[in-house]
């Protein structure tokens, strides 16, 4: 949990003893240099990224197709307006010390490339795609070989604004578009039609490549960025495993047991968000059991109800002792694997 100091609070720590006279002001001015940092959840951190979202939103998969037919010149110049006035202001934030406002302008900005490059390519005659596949929004939506220039260029410009303004939250755009182009490629590369089968497999392999590229990633860089980078690794990974739908119990108790092993890497990395796609996981072969399995037993709620009464239980356990249960499970796998963990954050 984190906690929030004011200059009473340090006061409080002159008169005790634990600082020395004057030691107050230089902590205070320190802390409040380092707003990044503090971890706490704010009001208007919610807006900024609701605000990010919306414009997300409204320039990708909820663009109308009458934004078709202004013409590709206007499409261009509309895009690149947005992606310089978002840059630019992002940049301005980033002098003003408002490192959230202006990372999730600048992801806003890497988010709309595709865009742009979308009308590039049809202004030079590049466009893969005959006319009954051009709007853009099925980007977002369908699964095309010719999407790849855009993806790339999505890529490599969330690299670039992350030279300029460096906020982990610009890593899900990226991810976002290597997930689409993980899907084109295995498109391009296998040929049409790619069946929804196919997919599943594709997204499953993809995010259980990115989750362990952000175990490698974790604890190096100062910012958190691999958060972002989980949460795109776990949305690709459990919704391929998820919507496989297996026919077998073998199957699907095997899908329990892949999410009970998430609910242990929250616990082995301190990441909750392990935890949240575990726990659904869980929770959704759990509902299986109680609709197809044991639907007549009037057992199976009470052992469910005594089930949930533990997990809180051990989640308060774990609440009180985070660091000891980390640190005790860590210390029971190999050493090779334990200096390839990322180191514990708070």
């Amino acid at each position: 949990m984190t906690e929030r100091f004011d200059a009473k609070d340090l006061a409080r720590a002159v008169d005790a003893g634990i600082l020395q006279p004057g030691q107050e002001q230089a902590l205070l001015a320190f802390l409040r240099q380092q707003p990044e940092n503090r971890g706490t959840f704010q009001l208007a951190h919610v807006a900024f990224y609701f605000g990010a979202l919306l414009i997300m939103g409204a320039m990708g998969w909820l663009l109308t197709e009458a934004w078709m037919r202004i013409g590709d010149s206007a499409l261009l110049a509309i895009a690149l307006l947005y992606i310089v006035l978002l840059t630019g202001f992002a940049m301005a934030l980033q002098r003003r010390q408002q490192p959230i406002a202006a990372g999730v302008l600048a992801a806003v900005a890497v988010s709309i490339v595709p865009l742009a490059v979308f009308a590039i390519e049809r202004m030079l005659g590049w466009w893969p795609l005959d006319d009954t596949q051009a709007d853009y929004h099925q980007y977002y939506t369908y699964v095309q070989g010719g999407w790849l220039l855009m993806e790339a260029a999505t890529v490599l410009a969330g690299l670039l604004m992350l030279r300029l303004v460096p906020f982990p939250f610009i890593v899900m755009p990226i991810a976002v578009a290597l997930w689409f182009m993980s899907m084109d490629l295995s498109e391009w590369f296998f040929g049409s039609p790619f069946s929804w089968e196919q997919r599943r497999t594709v997204s499953l392999w993809f995010g259980l490549a990115l989750l362990l590229v952000f175990v490698v990633v974790d604890g190096r860089p100062r910012r958190d960025y691999a958060f972002w980078g989980y949460l795109a690794g776990l949305a690709a990974f459990w919704g391929g495993l998820t919507l496989m739908n297996s026919d077998s119990e073998l199957g699907k108790a095997l899908y329990c047991l892949v999410n009970l092993g998430l609910m242990g890497l929250a616990v082995l990395l301190r990441r909750p968000v392990f935890m949240v796609f575990g726990a659904m996981g869980v929770a959704a072969y759990l509902g299986y059991l109680s609709y197809e399995v044991f639907a007549d037993s009037l057992l199976f709620p009470l052992v469910l109800t005594l089930i949930g009464l533990g997990v809180i239980g051990l989640g308060l356990l774990y609440q009180k002792r985070r660091e000891q249960l980390s640190q005790s499970l860590r210390a029971r796998l190999p050493s090779w694997l334990q200096q390839a963990l990322p180191a514990l954050r708070d």
